[in-house]
């Protein structure tokens, strides 16, 4: 790492470069714009093997005669990139540039650039962004390049780069400083491309299965649709609080009862909470919903889906992928459990059996475990022991959860305590989660009030009755099935991310 005085004593050298172009060269190191540029990727691609071995040949014949024309085929290329690497070898200059599709070496022979041109060359450092253009050939060594025959510079960098060999490795920096991250890292560029395919696939599946996409309020008079702690913001104009939303449930839902079929949203969403590896302040989810379909439904289309993704990603016909130190396979069909067998594996007892739940949630500490409801205080062991008890390499449905953590969701017939919803989890931490979704007004009005009476004093303070939604449902919102789908954690899946960080370009950092 380099030292406060290092850096500032390269950034001066630099400086001076950027007067010396000015001054000295009459070179702007600040271009314009170009016309007919490819990527790196394009420009390798050209190469034609038959084209360089005829101008290869012509090249020797003038040294026998010299009225010989050289016959020069290749295909020509114009390029831009940052200058990553930078060799001087007398009347040669090589260069590597890299841009979102790679790396491709630029070739300088004093031969093929004005003398101006050719020290413009040799003044440039790692990081400048450039521009060249010549024919795509093939240096002595056999490595593909460009042999320039013009070079710009279009952006002096002021900046040291990271370090040549060891590049940007602090995972803080790398979040921190992600513009830097993408070019010392071409990995972290790979990801973002690969994360934007992914969503691109998402929608064309929902779309061919027809779902319609829509756009519901990020800023909301009331937070609803799941229970979590919001962030809250003011518009002056109104003169009213609003918060940034924890879930476009209710509004989706609205869609439906206004007759609306099949509805999705993929955007982001916010919540006031912890910072982990599988949580981020804001993340991106995709909710759908589709009428007259219930939870079953939605788990035979998310099963689809991801199996989907994954044939995207794999290399090759073999699904399986790997997720840290297990390997995923996504092609046989996912396991099902329920959640009072997961929890009765985990734990030696049902979560019907009450007294053991409060005895076994008095020796993990829980908070308020001799006060809690019975059913919420199981679900806070299940979540502490059970869920852990799934196989991380094995995508699994846990399905039939409590009717009493799941408000919006419709009880199982003859079993109310237990309702229509399943949680898949995979590697570890839950992808997504389905329900059969309520709409009966009247019940959904008392779960609503039972929720805002059992919820802390901090919860109480955001959480209002939602008389707008429940108006809707008295106007009638068709039975339905409803999904949400963790796209961060789908992405950091299918490209091995082990935080979801990783997969979030800016995700939220305290200031330095």
């Amino acid at each position: 790492m380099l030292s406060d005085h290092e850096n500032d004593a390269l950034k001066r050298a630099r400086r001076d470069k950027t007067r010396r172009l000015r001054m000295d060269h009459g070179i702007e190191p600040y271009g314009r714009r170009v016309d007919g540029l490819i990527s790196l990727a394009e420009a390798r691609n050209l190469f034609d093997a038959d084209a360089q071995e005829e101008y290869r040949r012509s090249r020797e014949a003038p040294r026998a005669d010299s009225s010989v024309n050289v016959l020069d085929r290749r295909p020509r290329a114009k390029v831009a990139g940052r200058c990553i690497q930078h060799r001087a070898m007398g009347k040669l200059i090589f260069l590597v540039v890299q841009d979102d599709t790679g790396k491709l070496q630029i070739s300088i022979s004093r031969a093929d650039l004005t003398m101006a041109m050719f020290q413009i060359a040799k003044m440039l450092d790692y990081g400048d962004i450039i521009v060249a253009e010549g024919p795509v050939g093939m240096t002595n060594k056999g490595e593909i390049c460009i042999w320039a025959d013009l070079v710009e510079i279009h952006c002096k960098s002021l900046a040291p780069p990271p370090e040549k060999f060891h590049g940007l490795t602090d995972p803080e920096l790398r979040y921190r400083y992600r513009y830097v991250d993408m070019y010392a890292n071409p990995r972290t560029t790979e990801v973002f491309r690969l994360r934007s395919q992914l969503v691109a696939q998402v929608r064309r599946f929902m779309d061919d299965r027809g779902f319609m996409e829509v756009e519901t309020p990020i800023m909301q008079p009331l937070a609803g649709g799941a229970a979590a702690r919001p962030f809250v913001t003011h518009h002056n104009a109104l003169d009213i609080d609003l918060y940034l939303r924890i879930a476009p449930e209710l509004y989706l839902k609205r869609l439906l009862v206004g007759g609306m079929r099949r509805v999705y949203e993929i955007g982001r969403n916010f919540r006031n909470e912890g910072i982990d590896w599988v949580h981020n302040p804001e993340f991106t989810q995709m909710e759908a919903y589709e009428a007259f379909g219930d939870c079953f439904s939605m788990l035979e289309l998310t099963e689809t889906l991801v199996r989907n993704l994954a044939r995207l990603v794999a290399e090759s016909g073999d699904l399986t992928l790997p997720f840290g130190d297990v390997q995923i396979d996504y092609d046989r069909p996912f396991e099902r459990i329920s959640y009072g067998e997961l929890f009765e594996r985990a734990l030696g007892f049902a979560p019907t059996d009450f007294d053991e739940v409060r005895q076994r949630a008095n020796a993990l500490g829980i908070e308020d475990a001799a006060t809690l409801d019975d059913w919420l205080l199981a679900n806070e062991v299940y979540e502490r022991c059970a869920e852990k008890r799934v196989d991380p390499a094995r995508p699994t449905f846990v399905t039939d959860y409590p009717s009493a953590v799941s408000p919006l969701t419709r009880p199982q017939a003859g079993r109310p305590e237990l309702c229509e919803r399943w949680e898949l989890l995979v590697g570890g931490m839950e992808l997504g989660t389905a329900y059969t979704e309520l709409n009966d007004p009247d019940v959904q009005r008392a779960k609503f009030a039972e929720q805002l009476h059992g919820a802390d004093e901090e919860a109480r303070t955001f959480r209002n009755l939602d008389e707008d939604f429940l108006n809707a449902l008295e106007v009638g919102m068709p039975p339905a099935g409803g999904l949400g789908l963790g796209i961060d954690r789908l992405v950091m899946l299918m490209t091995n991310a082990r935080s979801i960080r990783d997969v979030i370009l800016f995700p939220l950092l305290r200031p330095q």
